[in-house]
């Protein structure tokens, strides 16, 4: 099954008086339970790409489509109940909310989609057990390390349960050991639930992790391998 298809996007923004070219004309597919690296340079477009593709930007040419549903078709609400419901975000600054605890912070996507209380309790301590923080649930952001948040976001993507998650730069901010320890957590995940993960980065071991290598520069598509 197709999760995200772009045909011919185009992403132009101004900058300083100048227009920005971000994307110049990308086309690409990701199937169901794919765990695919997006690399590139800083401007390069990547982020960009996971932007359009998280439906949290607008294209200026060209069409994307994900899980069947053209979103140049659909409202602002409509384009935010897509994100609600199906894509979960991971990104290299953790967004976590300061004055919550770890279960808030993992519940609250599920406050939103209106889910009861019992059913998000269950769901919350599931995700926590997977990502190995079951005992973490009442702590706050400031009281843990970086790697430990990263998880919390992890969770938080997946207790939606969500078809697409997206990660921008996730070990970005940290060191090789806890990044690799949050690559293989996340590998693993791919591989239990079948969940598309999407990576924008530039860090060789996210590509050493990938089982698909998108190279991107200057807004065109440069190569494009499976390993």
């Amino acid at each position: 099954m197709t999760v995200v298809k772009a045909e011919n996007v185009v992403k132009d923004y101004g900058l300083n008086g100048q227009t920005v070219h971000a994307l110049r004309g990308v086309n690409l597919e990701f199937r169901n339970g794919e765990f695919t690296a997006i690399a590139g340079p800083s401007g390069s477009g990547k982020s960009t790409f996971l932007h359009l593709a998280g439906c949290l930007d607008t294209l200026s040419e060209g069409s994307m489509n994900i899980g069947g549903t053209d979103i140049a078709e659909l409202s602002k609400k409509q384009l935010a109940l897509l994100r609600r419901h199906s894509i979960g975000f991971i990104f290299q600054a953790y967004n976590l909310i300061p004055v919550l605890t770890v279960m808030e912070n993992i519940t609250f996507p599920l406050i939103l989609l209106g889910i009861d209380k019992r059913e998000m309790r269950d769901r919350a301590r599931q995700v926590l057990y997977e990502v190995g923080l079951e005992k973490m649930e009442n702590r706050r952001p400031k009281e843990m390390s970086g790697g430990q948040q990263q998880r919390v976001a992890i969770a938080r993507a997946l207790v939606k349960r969500p078809t697409l998650i997206l990660a921008d730069e996730p070990t970005a901010n940290l060191d090789s050991t806890i990044g690799r320890e949050i690559l293989e957590l996340m590998l693993r995940l791919n591989q239990s639930e079948g969940t598309t993960f999407i990576f924008s980065t530039h860090d060789p071991m996210v590509m050493e992790f990938a089982r698909r290598i998108i190279h991107i520069r200057d807004g065109q598509i440069e190569s494009d391998e499976m390993k």
